[in-house]
């Protein structure tokens, strides 16, 4: 068995085969997954430039159309040997019902990877599983199977929008699922509460009590504008009877009336006696929360501030968190990023600060970030080195002193040209993050790309560089195989015609003598925001990168990624887009 992972952990790649090797039993608290949809449509990352609109190309992470092909055979076949008998039973009756489909093949990846991940949760762990119509009813069998029908605890219906009205051949999609489960009837659900509706203020809050100490209901204008004035509090009143068969309403078998029968500062009881006892009104009396009647005969009332209740307790339809939009300034530029507080929800419910968190697909690392934010402790597991580039920079944006290891990244020169043979399209993506540059070009149907499409272009870092905010390129070119000097030709005249400030070769090769002095030629590039002189074509290699013997020489003010806010020390985490 593997050795426990003691420190935050970022993987690269296949979550099975990770899961299996680094991940031990019952070392796992929490399990989110937001697994691709069997939507059949490519799944893309969208790269947007400066205006907001979509970019020329696309970079396609990788697609979620799911196939029946020898990976998916290989792993039917593996479940129907390995798998527990219960398991492998029903994969055999699905395989049989459903047929070797696309369906089919999303099914059996999934079964493969949460009979792992039913592993390695601890007795007391959760599981989360955030799926979509078209699959969800399946993925449930496979869960009550894997887990147990009796672990079943929520089917939670995120309503992560408004209806469409351009929708005509259908109800309007406007819920995502999230399918809750426990390894036992031993878990953790921390009750979750979100903020009382308008009506519920309007028509019960109506009471405020002044600085001064007065009390008064309040103005009509104050209910309508949910104004009130600065320093009052605000707050309904509740009945001190005490609740009928309990508690103080118990009768005294010695004076054969309530517990609760006892006069209260010169008034009588309610019929059924006080909800408290002598000593519990003398402490809310000295708190001020006890709400004197203006006549003998009345009735005191406790008060409920406000501001001191939780609010209304969330249930299994969740219709407070928007999905991420377009303008929202928490966008980074995925497709299927879900928002921070969506997460911090789940894990609030699901775990204890200082607790394990996995996500074995976690994307642009949103649950990484909210378990960062809550003080647990997290594995996060991507196929694609673009995803875990994008986790690497919001961490340390969001959280400077944050300690994480990456497994699976090329450290040395060796490991990178291994990346280069395996999937060139991994390595121009995972050397791009080596300078914090943007992903540019490709094919948005096919992880092979299109030749010509990039118009020369893999990668694009951007800084404002004079007053008035214009923004400036530098456009990157990445070389896996042998380089000449005529690269470095192609180069310049890409920068020229795009206008671009500056151009960065960035190689796995060293540059012949012909390079550099065509690089050399190119000139210089005067900052007039800085008054600095930059190289106008610079030749970066790989090795000196990882050897921290070179970076980009350009003006400091590079805006590639925005900067994921960092969270301050009261807990707010305003969320800017990584891209520009």
């Amino acid at each position: 068995m593997p050795a426990p992972i003691t420190t935050n952990t970022l993987f690269y790649g296949d979550n099975l085969p990770i899961l299996r090797e680094y991940v031990t039993d019952a070392s796992v608290d929490l399990v989110y997954l937001d697994p691709p949809f069997n939507s059949n449509r490519t799944y893309n990352v969208l790269f947007r430039q400066e205006s907001g609109a979509e970019s020329e190309a696309q970079i396609a992470a990788f697609e979620d159309t799911w196939h029946w092909n020898r990976a998916a055979e290989r792993t039917y076949y593996e479940l129907l040997e390995n798998a527990p008998p219960h398991v492998s039973q029903m994969i055999d009756a699905l395989h049989g019902f459903i047929g070797r489909n696309q369906m089919m093949a999303y099914l059996v990846m999934m079964a493969a990877r949460l009979v792992e991940l039913h592993r390695v949760l601890k007795p007391t762990g959760s599981l989360y599983l955030h799926c979509d119509p078209t699959a969800s009813h399946y993925l449930k069998i496979v869960l009550d199977t894997i887990f147990g029908p009796l672990n079943f605890r929520s089917h939670i219906n995120w309503i992560r929008s408004d209806a469409h009205s351009d929708v005509k051949s259908k109800w309007a999609s406007i819920t995502d699922h999230i399918l809750f489960y426990t390894k036992s009837t031993t878990y953790t659900l921390n009750p979750q509460f979100k903020s009382y509706p308008d009506r519920t203020l309007r028509e019960w809050y109506l009471y405020l009590e002044l600085p001064d100490g007065s009390v008064r209901k309040m103005t009509k204008n104050e209910i309508e504008t949910q104004v009130v004035p600065i320093g009052a509090r605000r707050f309904n009143t509740g009945d001190m009877s005490a609740p009928a068969g309990g508690g103080m309403a118990a009768i005294n078998q010695d004076t054969g009336k309530p517990n609760g029968w006892y006069i209260w500062k010169g008034f009588h009881p309610p019929t059924r006696g006080w909800r408290y006892s002598p000593e519990t009104m003398q402490k809310l009396d000295q708190q001020g929360k006890l709400l004197y009647p203006s006549k003998p005969n009345g009735r005191i009332m406790l008060k409920r501030y406000l501001d001191e209740q939780k609010g209304v307790m969330v249930g299994d339809t969740w219709d407070d968190i928007q999905q991420i939009r377009a303008m929202s300034a928490e966008q980074l530029g995925y497709p299927t990023q879900k928002p921070l507080a969506l997460l911090e929800r789940i894990i609030s419910a699901g775990s204890n600060e200082g607790d394990v968190v996995l996500d074995p697909f976690c994307g642009c690392g949103t649950t990484i970030a909210a378990a960062q934010k809550l003080g647990r402790r997290w594995i996060g597991i991507d196929v694609t080195h673009l995803s875990i580039a994008l986790q690497k920079y919001r961490l340390t944006q969001m959280f400077p002193d944050a300690a994480f290891a990456v497994i699976g990244e090329p450290t040395t020169e060796q490991g990178a040209r291994q990346l280069a043979r395996d999937d060139r399209f991994q390595f121009q993506w995972w050397a791009l993050s080596l300078i914090r540059a943007r992903p540019y070009g490709g094919d948005a149907g096919s992880k092979k790309g299109k030749k010509g499409a990039d118009r020369g272009i893999d990668g694009l870092i951007t800084f404002i560089d004079e007053a008035g905010g214009k923004a400036k390129r530098v456009i990157v070119q990445v070389k896996s195989g042998k380089v000449k000097s005529g690269d470095i030709r192609d180069l310049v005249g890409t920068v020229e015609r795009e206008g671009a400030a500056l151009g960065v070769f960035l190689s796995l090769e060293p540059p012949t003598a012909e390079m550099t002095r065509e690089a050399v030629a190119a000139g210089f590039y005067q900052s007039p925001g800085w008054g600095t002189t930059h190289p106008r074509l610079q030749i970066l290699t790989v090795g000196d990168l990882l050897a921290g013997r070179a970076r980009v020489d350009m003006p400091p003010t590079e805006r590639t990624f925005k900067a994921a806010g960092r969270v301050k020390d009261d807990g707010g985490a305003g969320q800017p887009g990584l891209f520009d």
